[in-house]
């Protein structure tokens, strides 16, 4: 038997094939575009990530003889963006993404409604769905009217496997309608954001069932015997699963177009005014909690276009020996900022450039911006209790060894790598799949990988880089007062 996992990102869809002991056949991905009407404005059209999967679904067959025996598909999907679709289940608009930043008029006024934070467990940031609703209302009340049904970027493309509007609990979090620590929809969230019960879908755990595979689709991908779709899971939380991060303590932080710090917790305990967000984990009785910043690689992919050098050149410019903080300070803030600043409208910005600064000067201050940013995350955490000893390192951006040895030296934390890469939340969505059919019991499947190498912060520079994550932070603030 195998099973698929589907990670439906924001720059393109990854599609895992792993076989009944959860080990990777192949894989292979399909990219879309991202549209920016406005300035802080980010959107997909739905219809490519349906062309992605139809596309990613071929490759897998025409390449791999086990796809024939497949028995399980998971989705994990890019968090909190706003699919819209009428009563005959039609798209009503493009999907308002998670990195969108048009509503935060409209997060700080449901942020504002007394006990919307106390039913959530977080501070309803601007790029969360309930707002990104609220501003549909209002600027195109129309559209509103139509609207039959919400759902998440894997929820519709759970609806396109099953036929069925269904949505995981770890999803379904970060829409600021489901009260957090019942694990289900509140009633006071949706009246507070003009919502309705019958405009949510159908929630289960990411292990359970969501539905099964349409016939259809079954009979065009030449399967023969039935195909269970699982709940599936938000991107953050398919990832614990698949580096398997499920206890308390465990961990990750990745590297992607956003940067994530997430740990596992074994009960709920949010902490809203710390501005980290406390979710439901992708299964029964768990939760966890993550500092999010929003421009990580993204920081760095946009260094590479102003100067026409490719990523992995411009950090191979530094070579291999971690250097000093440099003079330059680049605060990341190039769509806003969530942890823990709750704060939509700053915007990045360099400061202490010189004459003599160089495009390695540049870059160094890049990938310190970042760093320092991960470190208000982790400091963050820790006020919540969390308290992580050490950090599994995922997502594009630890394919830099000099970005992974600052990082291990800002936050004071090792950092280790998968030994066999990562496939990060396309495996953890495989290994959901995985759970219905089989029965298995989630602390075999939800193992932690094989450990690489292992990355130590560097000793003799820590201080330095304390004295140096000071002044970002007074940059910050100076930043703040003058935009």
């Amino acid at each position: 038997m195998s099973y698929l996992g589907i990670d439906l990102g924001t720059s393109g869809l990854r599609a895992l094939l792993v076989d009944d002991t959860g080990a990777p056949i192949g894989a292979t991905e399909a990219s879309y575009p991202v549209h920016h009407p406005h300035s802080g404005w980010s959107e997909q059209d739905p219809a490519d990530w349906v062309e992605a999967l139809e596309k990613a679904i071929g490759t897998l067959r025409a390449q791999y003889p086990a796809f024939a025996a497949l028995r399980g598909i998971g989705v994990a999907g890019q968090m909190h963006g706003a699919t819209l679709l009428d009563a005959d289940d039609k798209v009503l608009r493009r999907c308002i993404l998670w990195n969108d930043s048009r509503s935060h008029e409209e997060a700080a006024r449901l942020d504002a409604v007394p006990g919307v934070r106390a039913h959530s467990g977080n501070v309803v940031f601007a790029g969360f769905t309930a707002p990104k609703l609220e501003w549909v209302r209002k600027h195109e009340p129309e559209i509103f009217g139509r609207t039959a049904k919400v759902l998440l970027p894997a929820g519709f493309l759970n609806l396109y496997l099953t036929g069925e509007h269904v949505a995981d609990m770890s999803d379904s979090a970060g829409t600021s309608w489901l009260d957090t620590g019942a694990r289900g929809w509140s009633d006071a969230l949706l009246e507070a954001g003009h919502m309705r019960r019958d405009q949510m879908p159908r929630l289960v755990e990411g292990c359970e069932a969501a539905g099964m595979l349409r016939p259809d689709l079954a009979r065009a991908w030449g399967l023969t015997h039935p195909v269970i779709v699982t709940g599936g899971a938000g991107d953050n939380a398919a990832a614990a699963c698949g580096i398997g991060a499920m206890q308390e303590g465990q961990g990750f932080v990745s590297l992607g177009t956003s940067g994530v710090l997430l740990t596992a917790r074994n009960g709920y305990a949010p902490a809203p005014e710390t501005a980290v967000h406390t979710f439901c984990h992708a299964v029964p009785g768990r939760w966890y909690q993550m500092g999010v910043m929003l421009s990580a690689t993204d920081s760095l992919n946009w260094l590479s276009s102003i100067t026409q050098t490719r990523p992995s050149e411009l950090s191979a410019a530094l070579g291999d020996a971690l250097q000093p903080p440099g003079p330059v300070r680049f605060l990341p803030y190039l769509s806003g900022e969530r942890t823990p600043h709750n704060d939509a409208a700053i915007r990045a910005s360099f400061t202490g450039i010189g004459a003599d600064c160089t495009r390695e000067g540049l870059t160094r201050a890049v990938m310190e911006g970042v760093a320092f940013a991960l470190r208000e995350n982790l400091e963050a955490l820790r006020a919540t209790g969390a308290n992580p000893s050490e950090l599994i390192a995922i997502g594009g951006g630890t394919r830099s060894h000099y970005w992974l040895k600052l990082i291990a030296t800002t936050l004071g934390i090792p950092l280790v790598l998968p030994a066999d890469g990562e496939f990060g939340a396309a495996l953890g969505a495989a290994r959901l799949a995985t759970l219905a059919p089989t029965g298995e019991a989630m602390e075999t499947v939800m193992q932690p990988p094989d450990r690489g190498q292992r990355i130590d912060p560097v000793t003799g520079l820590r201080d330095s880089f304390d004295d140096a994550f000071g002044r970002f932070r007074t940059a910050y603030r100076a930043t703040r007062d003058i935009q």
